[in-house]
């Protein structure tokens, strides 16, 4: 993330207003069914850590902010010894060819420095019919004054005061562009009803092509 300041905000409000909202719900949904060895990118303060099921066996989360990567220490003591944190970039993941059983990007897409290169690293790490797992605030799902609205704030003052987050990108397309196929994928908002810049998101499971 490399904004400090905005870790600490993230880690101590953003990740709790999220939760209670609802958010906890949708980390259920998006981890239910995952076994095996997963790939967490950018985990945060280990927020998903208990959201996990029992089937999970090994948990590489990684994460480049020093901050959150220490409070995902803390997590990931409290969780088990199933998890695993490391210091590492989405673009250049610290992990084996084929070695994971699914990739797992929770809020984070919106905010590495190359989505396409990030994407094409869990590519890289996933075992043949592995899965790509994404719960992301998107580029608004249809065209017209969000979309706008999304791509002025991403152009100016957005990024800047917000640790990178970037609330316009199309982050379906740029997972299609990278060979996966989308097996799963709901768009709505969130919360509900909302119409903020920040409100549509997306929650999907995906295999890589070929």
């Amino acid at each position: 993330m490399g904004h400090p300041v905005f870790a600490r905000v993230y880690s101590n409000l953003v990740v709790k207003g999220f939760d209670r909202g609802g958010g906890a719900a949708l980390r259920d949904r998006l981890l239910a069914g995952l076994s095996g060895t997963v790939v967490e990118v950018g985990a945060g303060d280990g927020a998903n850590f208990a959201h996990y099921p029992e089937e999970v066996t090994h948990v590489i989360a990684v994460e480049p902010d020093p901050y959150l990567r220490g409070r995902a220490l803390t997590a990931a003591g409290r969780a088990g010894g199933r998890f695993e944190v490391l210091n590492g970039d989405a673009a250049a993941l610290p992990v084996a060819d084929d070695s994971a059983d699914a990739v797992v990007f929770c809020l984070v897409l919106c905010s590495v420095a190359d989505p396409a290169a990030a994407l094409a690293e869990a590519r890289r790490v996933l075992r043949p019919g592995g899965r790509l797992l994404l719960l992301e605030h998107v580029q608004a799902h249809r065209p017209g004054l969000t979309r706008r609205v999304q791509a002025g704030l991403d152009a100016t003052v957005w990024p800047r005061l917000f640790g990178g987050c970037h609330v316009g990108r199309d982050t379906v397309a740029a997972a299609e562009a990278a060979g996966f196929v989308f097996e799963e994928l709901d768009r709505f908002a969130f919360p509900e009803g909302s119409h903020a810049p920040m409100s549509p998101a997306v929650l999907g499971t995906a295999r890589p092509t070929g």
